[in-house]
């Protein structure tokens, strides 16, 4: 059950990384925001 949840999380954040080219701006630091919390879930369940 939190497999497909991390996938998604990660999908977001490499369509977040993928969708913007420039360092700045509101969705540069959404996709930010989004990677650091998957990391933090995948943290959590290693």
């Amino acid at each position: 059950m939190k497999k497909p949840i991390i996938a998604i999380l990660l999908g977001l954040g490499a369509f977040g990384l993928a969708a913007c080219d420039s360092n700045d701006g509101p969705a540069e630091e959404l996709g930010e925001e989004v990677d650091d919390a998957a990391d933090d879930v995948q943290d959590e369940l290693d």
